[in-house]
Formats: C-alpha cells, structure tokens, sequence
C-alpha cells in the first residue's frame, strides 16, 4: 500500500478569516466576512503599535475561516485524500489575523505546521506509516495565503517541514484592488459597500500593501513628472491617503504632537516593510530550499475582466491616481500573448499572478468555464463574490490537487488546466502527470 499523504493545512486569503475580540466575555465577533455591520472601530489597528488594536483594553484573535470559500475545498480533501474511511488524512484550516504584517503571519505558520505534526504523530495509521520518520505537511494557499507560504519558506529555507505547495490566484507580484481598497475603501477584497469608516481602517492595516503590484509596467507616470513607477514609494500617492492617517494620530495616538510627520512616518513604513518582504519573495529559489519545481502545484485564474494596469495624472507636488474603466480588461482569448496576459480572475491580474520562481510552463490557468455543469450555486455566488473569491470551491480543482499531493491514477480523466499565454504547444508541464489541455 503507498505511504499515507502528508497532512493538509487551507490557508485562506485576506480578510477570509473572522476576528472576534476575547477581552468580553464571551468574545465578541467584530469581523464576519458577509456581515454588513462590521465593527471598523474594533478592528482598527493602533498607530504607536499596529500590531494592537487603536480601541483598548482589548485582545482580537482569529476564528473560523469563512466557510463558504473554504468548506467545500476542506471537506473534499477529507474525503479524497483518505485510502480507507477508518485512516483520515487531516486537513485543517489556518485561520489568521488578515491584518498583521506577513512577517508576523509566516511565524505563526511555522508553529501551526509543528502542531499539525505533532497531531498527525498521535494518529496510529500515520505512526505504522513511519510518518515520524520525515514528518511534513503540504500547504495549500488562496490569494494571500500563498504569499505566506511563499515568505514562510524564504524565512526558513531549508529548515522547513514542507512536502508539496499549492497556490490558489496568489498575487505574488500584486493587485491593484489594493490600491483601490487603500484609495477608496473599497474593492473586490471585500463585500461591503465603501465607506469612510472602512477606508480609514484600510489605510493603518499593514497587509493590504504587500499586495501592491511590482511587475514591470504595473505603474504608468507622466513623463517629467518626477514621479517614481513605484507603488512602495510614499511619494506617489495622493495626500489624502496621509492626511487620513494624521486625522487618525490626532484621534487614536498617545501623543497627537506634530501628527503629520507621525503619519508620514507610519506610512512609509509599512511600504518599507511590504517592499522588503517582496523582495525576499521574489527572491526566492526552490532549489535552495531543497523542492523541485514539480513540488509547487501554482494556479491562476484567467478569462475574468480584471483591472490590468493603473495610471497615475499630475505631478510630483500633486499626483492622483487614475482609476479609468478602461484599465479593466480581458484579453484571455487574444492570439496576441501580450494583449491574452490582459486579463485575470478578476482581482488578481495575470501578471500579477506569476511567481519569479516558476517559469511559465509550471503554472496551470483556470477558468469560470471550468465550474462544471452542476455546480450553478457557485456559478452564482461567482456573480457575487467574484471569481477569484470562489474560485477554491471549483470541483475540477480539488481533483487536481489530490492528484497532486497522491499521483494515483485518475480513472475518470476529469482533471485539466490550460496553458499560460507564451507557452507553446509542446511546452507545457505542470507538476501533474496526464493533466489533459483544455483549449
């Protein structure tokens, strides 16, 4: 009989996890995914310490993890990855505080992945399996959740616990509705209507700027404007977004003196930071952490009208970003690879999507036209939350991973992908064994 899979932990994407303060007795929720009255208030961050809230005493933690884009996707690789009803595999969901520094978030997987093991050491088919022998787990990341796999193991290189990776629309080299959410309070990282509230909560959560795009052309600015192309440099965004976090000092800070320098401060570092954990990202090299290419299963969402490039008008007294409809494209289906990478899975765009350390003939893209005819609810609820947010529910994916992290046979050949574009026929191979091209 093969060896017994490693264990599972889901590592769900930004705001995907609930908050709830445990200072009350009982603790008291503050952010539920679809909850339309949101505690802003409660979940803001405090600006001497933003790793705290701004309303104390206090002690917010994570909960469950939002269960409409994550239940289907736990629960199918429960069920799929086991060989026997009686020998489970586990699969367990990593809930975490969406708004800490990434930094902070890769340390708390390290020690989730040391109790996932410990766990698994417990169940007896795993130690008759010799899984104490070379105890890993594998990682499976949406969105953001790969950009902390991805940190984790630039951190600890070859120190790490990790058998195979799978990445789910990661913006490993940024989206623009980052920007949009900091700019506006709004975008398609959330549900809710924008509001002053919401985007004063955004511009003090030190998250939302590791997703800032980096990829080359992902800033247009005037010539001779002496603007930077840069969206980790302070200087190219509009002052509102630090005259916010002034007001906020004034409001929130120990000691609301001199809050405009403060707010400079504050900002431009959490670019710093979010620009340095990039760079280490970016950086990073497989090999040197000990996987192979063909451990590190990396799917993009495609053929969704997505923002695919931002402007910025005026000067470096006065810059403004230029939020233009026409900057939303899909050009999936274009001969053309450099108007077919115009496009996404609608928050993530495809050449934000592309990791430095895969080449492009690794990665496998999907579509909305890869949810099977039965699956109408998540046809649905895609109209809602978008494709990227519902895009762990599809069936087809869960088939691909398991094959994945197993290599048994697929006996009804209903796994596929599709090639990125730039990758010729012939070229493709992604790190699954009979993956059939859909065209």
């Amino acid at each position: 009989m093969p060896k017994l899979p490693n264990p599972v932990i889901v590592i769900p994407g930004v705001i995907a996890t609930y908050l709830h303060d445990e200072y009350t007795l009982p603790p008291e929720s503050i952010w539920e995914v679809l909850e339309s009255s949101k505690k802003f208030e409660r979940a803001s961050l405090h600006p001497d310490n933003l790793r705290l809230e701004a309303i104390e005493p206090a002690r917010v933690a994570p909960g469950q993890v939002y269960e409409i884009a994550y239940r289907e996707l736990v629960e199918e690789l429960r069920h799929n990855l086991r060989q026997r009803p009686d020998q489970p595999v586990p699969v367990y969901p990593f809930g975490y505080d969406w708004r800490q520094p990434l930094e902070a978030t890769c340390d708390q997987l390290g020690q989730f992945i040391d109790e996932v093991i410990a766990r698994t050491q417990l169940l007896r088919h795993y130690d008759s399996d010799g899984f104490k022998d070379d105890p890993r787990v594998n990682l499976v990341g949406h969105s953001m959740g790969g950009l902390i796999i991805a940190g984790h193991l630039a951190k600890v290189g070859k120190n790490h616990k990790i058998g195979s990776v799978v990445s789910l629309a990661t913006p490993f080299r940024g989206s623009y509705e980052s920007v949009i959410k900091v700019t506006t309070g709004t975008a398609n990282l959330g549900t809710s209507p924008p509001s002053s509230r919401e985007r004063e909560a955004a511009r003090v959560t030190p998250s939302l700027y590791y997703l800032l795009p980096d990829f080359d052309g992902a800033l247009t600015v005037p010539p001779n404007s002496g603007l930077p192309a840069d969206l980790f440099d302070p200087s190219v965004w509009q002052a509102s977004v630090t005259d916010t976090i002034t007001q906020y000092v004034q409001l929130r800070g120990l000691n609301p003196k001199n809050a405009k320098q403060q707010a400079a401060d504050i900002f431009a570092k959490m670019l710093k930071d979010a620009k340095n954990f990039r760079d280490k990202t970016n950086g990073l090299k497989l090999e040197s952490c000990g996987l192979s290419l063909d451990d590190w299963l990396c799917v993009v969402g495609v053929d969704s009208t997505t923002r695919v490039r931002l402007s910025v008008q005026g000067t470096a007294a006065k810059p403004d970003f230029n939020f233009s409809s026409s900057d939303r494209q899909n050009g999936w289906r274009n001969p053309d690879q450099a108007s077919a990478e115009l496009t996404g899975d609608g928050t993530v765009p495809f050449r934000g999507a592309l990791p430095k350390f895969l080449p492009l003939e690794k990665l496998v893209c999907v579509s909305p036209d890869d949810f099977g005819y039965w699956e109408i609810q998540d046809r649905v609820v895609t109209s809602v939350a978008g494709f990227h947010g519902i895009l762990p529910n599809m069936d087809m994916l869960h088939r691909l991973i398991v094959k994945f992290f197993t290599n048994r046979r697929d006996a009804h050949g209903n796994i596929w992908g599709r090639r990125a574009p730039g990758v010729a026929e012939g070229q493709w191979s992604p790190p699954i064994t009979g993956l059939k091209e859909e065209t």
